[in-house]
């Protein structure tokens, strides 16, 4: 009897320590939960916290032989950029880079009148050095400021190496280049400048879609081409412009030998280049461009 009372003893203690062992187990599965679920609401809680990762609105892409900045910035918020580069020719040009400001300032006033799947990318003044020469500043500037000798505006023409950049990319390129019925430096190698190499990297890492550039001044539109023949795209977007702004297009330029021109250097990179001639150096002739302009973005807005 007392063998049977000690057996029953045992067994009642080891119901109860089992009991036991399977609470404290429960309590501890239940308590690591808990611990879990306020980990991963705190982690939530964090990550609504972070902001969105904005898209730049200015970039610096290179530094003038002189230091100074070149900078692009950016309109819109698509995939597809469309890129407008002007100043290239510095002073001697420096209607090119005024009617840049006036873009840049449309664009920021105007969001809406840019495709929701395009983004603009302006670089106003691919040749600071040059453009500083004549307008007496790095930055914004008016007709105002900008001197009157020509003597002066011919030599901001070229950069701080006197080196004309329109005569220094890889598109039958010469050392010895032509400007009218002049000589003038086209650099020691293609992209041996820092501004052109500067649009040389910026486009392989940004690959536009298409690229308009301003010159001035014969009054046109004029298509690009390395020795194979026009882009289809190109020969799209030259007559687009052409007829909304009322410049005549061309499909060269040929009024005297290029050599290591920029957008002939893009037609040989496959990407469509079209440049925009002023009709003189003085008017930035902006009812027409803006015309051009809108243009594009509606033809573009549809692809």
């Amino acid at each position: 009897m007392k063998k049977i009372i000690i057996a029953f003893a045992i067994i009642v203690i080891g119901i109860g320590f089992y009991f036991l062992l399977n609470t404290l187990r429960k309590s501890a599965e239940l308590n690591q939960n808990q611990n879990t679920t306020t980990s991963v609401g705190e982690k939530n809680k964090t990550e609504e916290a972070q902001p969105k990762e904005q898209k730049k609105t200015e970039q610096v892409i290179g530094k003038s032989v002189q230091g100074r900045d070149i900078t692009a910035y950016y309109y819109g918020s698509g995939d597809r950029e469309i890129l407008f580069i002007l100043g290239i020719h510095g002073g001697y040009a420096w209607n090119t880079a005024l009617l840049a400001y006036n873009i840049m300032d449309y664009l920021k006033e105007n969001p809406n009148a840019i495709p929701d799947n395009i983004r603009v990318a302006v670089i106003p003044a691919l040749n600071p050095d040059g453009l500083s020469k004549v307008v007496g500043t790095t930055g914004r500037f008016s007709s105002t400021d900008v001197s009157s000798s020509q003597d002066v505006q011919v030599s901001g023409r070229f950069n701080g190496n006197l080196v004309d950049i329109n005569r220094n990319f890889d598109c039958n390129w010469k050392k010895t280049g032509i400007w009218q019925n002049k000589r003038v430096s086209g650099g020691n190698s293609p992209f041996s400048e820092p501004e052109s190499s500067a649009v040389r990297d910026y486009v392989k890492d940004h690959k536009p879609t298409a690229v308009v550039a301003w010159y001035s001044a014969a009054g046109g539109v004029f298509s690009s081409n390395c020795n194979n023949g026009i882009l289809p795209e190109t020969q799209v977007i030259t007559d687009i412009f052409a007829k909304a702004s009322g410049y005549l297009a061309y499909e060269s330029f040929d009024f005297y030998e290029l050599s290591g021109d920029m957008t002939n250097w893009l037609a040989k990179d496959k990407i469509p280049a079209i440049s925009i001639l002023l009709s003189n150096h003085k008017d930035i002739e902006w009812d027409k461009n803006l015309a051009g302009i809108k243009a594009l973005f509606e033809y573009y807005a549809g692809k």
